[in-house]
């Protein structure tokens, strides 16, 4: 299975950045779906993630009330509407997908792609 994100850019603070992931196979789409993303010198970090319904979703604290994860089983896609950005938001964003429930940790992501830069600078 293959993971492919895009829609990273340069953005500045304050501003709005979309982000999609694409899945090769068909066999993730009941799969729970998110995010995760690394900046430079630091510890990936868990951003969001999405039940396969789409029922649920769960946040990470530094974005919640900003970014909004999403999916679409039919294109088996999943997104990250980012709003209100900040500097401190730029990272390599990672589209992970896995079975677990246990959202916050890496270890519950079988697959994951390989990454889109988003950088938040004016």
């Amino acid at each position: 299975v293959q993971l492919v994100e895009s829609g990273g850019g340069l953005v500045q603070p304050g501003g709005s950045l979309g982000l999609s992931c694409a899945a090769s196979e068909r066999t993730v789409t009941s799969y729970s779906k998110g995010w995760w993303r690394q900046a430079p010198g630091k510890e990936r970090e868990f951003v969001a993630a999405i039940s396969w319904t789409g029922a649920i979703t769960y946040y990470a604290d530094s974005v919640k009330g900003r970014f909004t994860i999403s999916r679409d089983n039919v294109k088996n896609t999943v997104y990250l509407q980012m709003n209100s950005l900040k500097p401190e938001d730029t990272a390599v964003y990672y589209c992970v997908a896995g079975p677990g429930s246990e959202w916050y940790r890496a270890e519950v992501w079988d697959y994951w792609g390989q990454g889109t830069q988003v950088t938040v600078s004016s």
